[in-house]
């Protein structure tokens, strides 16, 4: 399944989707990664001070992968309305 973000909270809902069909509670994705509970809820929340290191522990944790790809045409509002 491949979701576009272009906003911190879009991104939270993205991984919140990936942490829920993995069957992860917040508190154990934050075990795999290493972070602490808080850590996953404010990324899912949109908090826009993530670090890269933070988010890449994430990424791994859920074996899943980011890629940086040339915008589409299509508005932030356009993908808001997926969600």
């Amino acid at each position: 399944m491949t979701q576009i973000a272009r906003t911190p909270r879009q991104l939270g809902e993205v991984l919140r989707r990936y942490r829920t069909l993995a069957k992860l509670s917040q508190t154990q994705l934050a075990a795999k990664a290493g972070l602490r509970q808080a850590t996953i809820s404010q990324i899912e929340g949109g908090h826009g001070a993530t670090r890269v290191e933070t988010l890449c522990a994430v990424l791994a944790a859920l074996d899943v992968e980011l890629t940086v790809a040339p915008r589409s045409k299509s508005s932030a509002k356009d993908i808001e309305d997926i969600f």
